[in-house]
């Protein structure tokens, strides 16, 4: 823990508190039934929803436009270890909370431990810790324009790799694409996620290599608007690059569909482009026009954002475990409570809208105490 914050400028600390309410939002509805925007696009397609992960990657790259400087004056096995050991703690932090509660109800009815063979692998948390490694070992060791050219390798490399390997006549769908080839092949069925009704991983092996450049952009974005950000040109670089990002996006959607589940790479350019359109409107609110009251909310998130998610998941987990009668507390709170005040979709995004209050509360009062928690 750390009892100050590193100096960040505003529209930044503002867009990942942002990113990381929404995030609490799109992954807590009460039910099933949700509103159309607040749900991923069930294939091919794009919802605001699938924005929320993308951009918290782009965010993690905005933070280490600020905390990689101090690298440069380290030594090599001083780099590394750092560098490998948040990797790791980020990872097991991710994969022992898919692990919760440790204990299922076997078939006989009684309790039973979770084998480690039945544990996912992957997953957000995960995927934040290899997508945070790489592109910390690109950023320190290679010159900014070598990024672009990384970034670019692999963008279409993926793009490359998914068409020849995936089905012929099919290489982008669900059950005969090259990403679910990977994870079978690596981790087996049973380590996989299997939320879809079947075993495929959204954050699988071979789709965290475009997940990257989300950390990338997110870097050279932080280090652009240092230096030229709060100027007329700076916002408006910002804003025609995300408008570019966004048209080849889905000009590359006709021949590579905008995908969140498998994080392809037209998906990868149309979520930095809308990213690039948000910080720019963040920074013409808060830097050009002085509107800073209403930030102090979203900038609670932002001081404490990986705390603060996993807060929101295990907390989840853990309702969802304990029960009160025969339900779940999680669906007691909900049949009981929100369900009656506003049935139907509403009441579902009550429930998850007093979830994020609850969360964003445990963050003031951390905050409050300068109490900052860094992996």
């Amino acid at each position: 823990m750390m009892q100050t914050t590193p100096q960040r400028f505003l529209p930044l600390d503002v867009f990942r508190g942002l990113t990381v309410c929404f995030m609490i939002i799109v992954n807590t509805p009460g039910t099933n039934d949700i509103f159309a925007p607040l749900e991923h696009a069930r294939w091919h397609g794009f919802t605001p929803t699938d924005l929320v992960f993308p951009s918290f990657l782009f965010a993690v790259g905005n933070a280490m436009s600020f905390s990689m400087r101090k690298y440069q004056q380290m030594g090599n096995a001083t780099v590394l270890s750092k560098i490998f050991r948040r990797t790791l703690l980020i990872f097991l932090l991710g994969f022992i909370m898919y692990w919760l509660p440790f204990v299922r109800t076997g078939a006989d009815g009684h309790w039973e431990f979770i084998p480690i063979s039945d544990t996912r692998i992957l997953g957000v948390l995960q995927r934040i810790a290899l997508c945070y490694c790489f592109a910390s070992l690109l950023i320190h060791y290679l010159p900014k324009k070598a990024l672009w050219v990384v970034s670019a390798v692999l963008l279409l490399g993926y793009w490359a790799i998914m068409y020849a390997f995936g089905e012929p006549g099919a290489p982008y769908e669900i059950h005969s694409n090259a990403a679910l080839y990977v994870d079978k092949f690596i981790m087996g069925d049973s380590h996989l996620y299997h939320g879809e009704g079947f075993a495929f991983d959204p954050e699988g092996i071979l789709s965290t290599l475009p997940a990257i450049v989300n950390v990338i952009a997110g870097y050279l974005a932080g280090l652009f608007i240092q230096e030229k950000g709060k100027t007329s040109q700076g916002i408006t670089r910002l804003i025609s690059a995300g408008v570019i990002l966004i048209l080849i996006a889905w000009l590359w959607n006709t021949q590579f569909p905008v995908n969140k589940k498998l994080w392809t790479s037209s998906f990868v350019l149309n979520t930095v482009g809308i990213d690039l359109l948000i910080i720019s409107l963040l920074i013409y609110i808060i830097d050009f026009k002085n509107s800073t009251g209403w930030t102090s909310f979203f900038t609670v998130f932002g001081k404490n954002p990986l705390f603060l998610y996993l807060l929101s998941e295990v907390g989840v987990i853990f309702l969802s475990f304990f029960t009160i009668g025969s339900v779940s507390v999680f669906a007691w709170l909900n049949i009981h409570i929100f369900q009656p005040i506003a049935p139907g979709k509403v009441g579902s995004l009550l429930f998850a809208l007093t979830y994020m209050l609850f969360c964003w509360s445990v963050g003031k009062i951390l905050d409050k105490k300068r109490i900052y928690v860094r992996v």
